[in-house]
């Protein structure tokens, strides 16, 4: 029975993991969770000296966290560090796609006196001239293509963690960060964002499907959160009335609070550990009730 203690199934000593946003918000919360389980974390984003001042601070006793600078929308970037992890490790066992942005924002959306909103023809002409193709690119570019294009660049890395660990049931594991925005009806303000977060969830099962159908050993969900503190959203969300503001939905968040780091990351450890390993083309929503309230 040993084999079911929690310190056993959840644990990541030995794994290594690459989480694309490490440094900030919710990927950092991720970062923490699996270098605290034992991991070796690469972080990556464009900022090197955030990805720094992060990986110096780590002074935990297990797991590690280290800096590796990478634009998730450059395929350059992405091969030269993938490069490095194949050098350093020769395989990878937890990919986290975190890396994103919100994107264009049409503030009138949520304001009933904006003239914007007067009728349709002033509500359709205010949205086809507050946003643009460019920006609409832009974010998909970071929101979804990044996954297709690093999860691919990695996946052979990723197998060659299922191989080292096969004997003892264990797969890898790619943890894409969509959102409830990308499952919810409503626009919160923002069509683009949260249109591209919907295609980040089909593409997270697609990838599922196809790598099943191939036989690959590799297995792809996804976290949706709700409300959580970030560069999106906010750096304080202690009060209920910032959360609802930021989660902009008809109804309140039933929790009444955003989410915490310890929920966020234990998602992800269990995705990422032993106990996961049954869970594949899942998108595990963690909201506070969210969208049990809203459409």
């Amino acid at each position: 029975m040993s084999g079911l203690y929690a310190k056993k199934i959840f644990d990541l000593t030995g794994m290594v993991a690459v989480v694309t946003g490490g440094g900030t918000g919710i990927g950092l919360m991720i970062s923490q969770g699996l270098a605290a389980n034992g991991a070796k974390v690469y972080i990556t984003g464009r900022r090197k000296e955030v990805l720094d001042q992060v990986a110096n601070a780590w002074k935990e006793e297990s797991g590690s966290i280290i800096s590796l600078p990478m634009d998730a929308t450059d395929k350059e970037s992405i091969l030269t560090a993938r490069n490095e992890i194949a050098a350093k490790e020769g395989k990878l066992h937890i990919l986290v796609n975190n890396a994103g942005q919100v994107g264009p924002v049409s503030t009138f959306l949520g304001d009933p006196s904006a003239p914007e909103r007067k009728d349709a023809a002033s509500l359709g002409q205010a949205l086809f001239d507050n946003e643009t193709f460019d920006a609409w690119g832009d974010l998909y570019r970071i929101n979804t293509f990044s996954i297709f294009f690093v999860t691919n660049a990695f996946l052979g890395l990723l197998s060659q963690g299922s191989k080292e660990l096969s004997s003892e049931g264990f797969t890898s594991s790619v943890i894409n960060t969509t959102s409830i925005s990308g499952i919810t009806k409503l626009a919160q303000r923002h069509f683009c964002y949260n249109s591209a977060k919907s295609a980040a969830s089909h593409l997270t099962k697609m990838l599922s499907t196809e790598y099943a159908l191939k036989g690959i050993q590799v297995r792809v969900n996804a976290i949706a959160p709700g409300v959580y503190e970030s560069e999106m959203t906010a750096s304080n969300l202690s009060g209920e009335e910032v959360v609802n503001r930021v989660g902009n939905g008809i109804q309140p968040v039933p929790s009444k609070r955003a989410g915490t780091a310890e929920e966020m990351a234990g998602t992800a450890v269990y995705l990422a550990s032993r106990a996961g390993c049954y869970t594949n083309g899942q998108e595990i929503i963690i909201d506070g009730g969210y969208l049990a309230v809203n459409p």
